[in-house]
């Protein structure tokens, strides 16, 4: 099978990882990759910019499925240019995208389909705004209601910090046209998770649960960021509720879709807020999670690619995904400032030094004149297969100290139940 895997994080290497592995691989093209994937399969040079171009390229290279990591050429309709070429894509058409790149699309999805969700209401103005705090009380959640690059969702602890926000939003198009609209939701205690699904039409087929650490500082402090690290398996999912939550969740927003026309194909992730009253969804994302990706795929022992191949022609397979018994951990190391602005061009060394069993995937980084570099805020995943999570910590954690870069920052806590 020809794949061509689109995107250039951590994500995008762990996928490519466990492809390269798979019997039914012929080639693996990467657009754009990155310097880990590039020992994989081959790299594609030029960043992504028109679903348009980039489908008749795989249109002449006769590409059997193209796997679509990051969200934006989803929302921007990259699987209905591929699909006008009778190629398949894992990865909604722009409407089903809209689940990820419109939160009040999302939400007004969730409310027809009965998912259990939080209280929320869309805004458009400051007056809006105020009418809202002046209801409701804090703290609030502020999110952005379209893409703003895992960044776009405020935690507000009282009425001025969510009119600052409101205003730098709304007024000073801090997300620009992402942030045209906002909505506000109800605050929601309990401890986060993901659940993943592949989806075709009304079926699906759940993989492990997962817990990524948004929040840039230790004991979930600071600003969200796109992920600081994340482990699988979750144990506050057991196998029962993983099920459960499928039915309750997954099962009625497909059918939702289908009534609308949407014939949903891709993998689903739902990011779970687990409340003393049970689940509620807190977003939808239409692709898998990163860095979720880098904790689930080394926990794979069945081969995943026959099962993308099958839901991006419309059907899942019968046979179960099997998983390893071992807890996986991935620790982000990410750039100094980072999400906000950072630089980029350090000399990245020590990966010499790290244990071959660790797993390191490749995020924001490059090569210039010889040399690894850093390229982006999330630098590289340090990923590890142990016995339980504590000793998947241990070892994460001491891996992690031997790789340097200038300003190199992570946080400690990562993993702690």
């Amino acid at each position: 099978m020809r794949v061509l895997l689109i995107g250039s994080g951590g994500r995008e290497h762990a996928l490519a990882w466990h492809l390269s592995r798979s019997r039914e691989l012929e080639q693996l093209y990467c657009w754009p990759g990155n310097p880990g994937t590039a020992l994989l399969g081959e790299n594609i040079e030029g960043e992504y910019q028109d679903p348009e171009i980039l489908a008749d390229w795989a249109r002449k290279q006769e590409i059997d499925l193209t796997l679509v990591g990051p969200e934006a050429p989803l929302v921007q309709g990259l699987a209905d240019s591929l699909a006008r070429r009778g190629l398949l894509a894992l990865g909604p058409g722009r409407e089903g995208a809209r689940l990820e790149g419109s939160k009040s699309r999302a939400k007004e999805l969730m409310q027809k389909a009965g998912v259990p969700t939080a209280a929320h209401q869309v805004v458009e103005n400051l007056e809006e705004v105020e009418d809202y705090l002046a209801e409701n009380p804090a703290p609030y959640v502020l999110k952005a209601d379209g893409l703003a690059g895992g960044k776009g969702v405020l935690i507000c602890e009282d009425r001025e910090q969510a009119r600052r926000e409101a205003h730098s939003i709304l007024e000073e198009e801090r997300f620009g046209s992402a942030g045209k609209k906002l909505v506000l939701e109800e605050f929601l205690e309990g401890r986060e998770a993901s659940l993943l699904a592949l989806c075709a039409g009304g079926d699906f087929l759940l993989l492990e649960p997962s817990r990524d650490h948004k929040r840039l500082l230790n004991g979930d402090q600071g600003p969200n960021t796109g992920g600081m690290g994340a482990y699988s398996p979750v144990a506050d999912i057991p196998p029962g509720e993983k099920e459960r939550l499928g039915q309750e969740i997954f099962r009625p927003l497909l059918q939702c879709l289908q009534q609308e026309g949407i014939d949903y194909r891709g993998v689903l992730y739902a990011g779970l807020m687990l409340t003393p009253a049970g689940a509620r969804v807190l977003e939808f994302n239409v692709r898998f999670g990163d860095p979720e990706t880098q904790a689930l795929i080394p926990r794979l022992r069945s081969d995943l690619l026959p099962h993308l191949h099958a839901a991006a022609r419309g059907k899942i397979l019968a046979e179960p995904l099997q998983w390893k018994e071992e807890t996986c951990l991935c620790v982000n190391l990410v750039a100094g400032g980072y999400p906000g602005s950072y630089e980029k061009g350090q000399a990245i060394s020590g990966l010499e030094k790290v244990n071959p069993s660790t797993i390191i995937f490749h995020a924001g980084t490059a090569y210039k004149g010889g040399r690894l570099i850093t390229a982006g805020g999330r630098v590289l995943g340090v990923t590890v297969l142990a016995e339980d999570l504590e000793a998947a910590r241990r070892q994460a954690y001491f891996e992690a100290s031997k790789i340097e870069f200038r300003d190199k920052f992570y946080r400690h806590d990562l993993g702690r139940e």
